[in-house]
C-alpha cells in the first residue's frame, strides 16, 4: 500500500495529497502517517512546500470528516452496523471500531472531536457519532480543523526534517499507536475499578 500511496503523491502533488487524505478519513486503515511524512520528505527534493502540503492535507482531512459527519446525521448506529456487516471487509472496519468512537464521544463530549484527531483510526471515525449526536456543525468544524492542523503540521515537519528516513517515522508511529491504545485500555480499567468501588461503598 505504501508504494501505491507514494506513487500517487509523486505523480499528482498537492492534488494527490488532498485526495489521499480525504480517502484516508473515509477509509481509516489507509495510514495518514505515510501520506504526511512522505509529503514532508517530498518538500526536500521537489517544488512542494511544507506550507502547501499542510494546507492540502488539512483541507482533505476536513473534507473527509465533513462527509462522515453528514453520514452520521442521516443514519444511526444500527444502520452503520448493517453497513459494516455487508461492506466491512472492503472498508476494513469493524463494529468494535465504530462503537469505540461512539462511546468516546458519548462519554467525553464535543472535545473528543479535537483530542481524537491525535489517535490513529479513532481520529477519522469520531466524525460519525458527532453527526449522529447532531453536534453543532460550526463547533465540529472548528475543533476538527484545529486538531487536524496540529497533527498535520507535526508529521509533515517531521517528514521534512528526517528526509529520506521518513519510513523510520512510520515505524515509530506504529509504536505510538500501540502505546496510545495501551494507555486508553489502562485508563478504562482504572475507571471501571473506581466505578465498581464507588458502587460497593454506596451499597454498604
Amino acid at each position: 500500500m505504501e508504494s501505491w500511496i507514494t506513487s500517487i503523491m509523486e505523480q499528482f502533488g498537492y492534488i494527490g495529497i488532498f485526495l489521499l487524505i480525504t480517502v484516508e478519513n473515509l477509509f481509516p486503515p489507509i495510514p495518514s502517517e505515510v501520506i504526511l511524512t512522505f509529503g514532508g520528505f517530498m518538500t526536500t527534493h521537489t517544488s512542494l512546500s511544507v506550507f502547501g502540503v499542510v494546507v492540502a492535507s488539512t483541507i482533505g482531512s476536513v473534507a473527509g470528516a465533513m462527509v462522515l459527519y453528514g453520514i452520521g446525521l442521516l443514519i444511526d448506529i444500527n444502520r452503520i452496523e448493517k453497513i459494516i456487516d455487508k461492506w466491512g471487509h472492503i472498508l476494513r472496519l469493524s463494529k468494535k471500531d465504530v462503537h469505540k468512537a461512539n462511546e468516546w464521544f458519548t462519554k467525553y463530549g464535543v472535545w473528543t472531536v479535537f483530542f481524537c484527531r491525535f489517535i490513529p483510526l479513532i481520529r477519522s471515525l469520531i466524525s460519525l457519532p458527532a453527526g449522529m449526536a447532531h453536534m453543532n456543525f460550526g463547533v465540529f468544524l472548528v475543533l476538527t480543523t484545529l486538531g487536524t492542523l496540529i497533527w498535520n503540521v507535526v508529521l509533515v515537519n517531521i517528514g521534512a526534517a528526517v528526509g529520506g528516513s521518513w519510513e523510520t517515522i512510520v515505524g515509530y508511529m506504529d509504536i505510538y499507536s500501540n502505546i496510545v491504545y495501551a494507555v486508553i485500555a489502562l485508563l478504562l480499567l482504572v475507571f471501571v475499578i473506581l466505578f465498581i468501588r464507588k458502587r460497593l461503598i454506596f451499597n454498604k
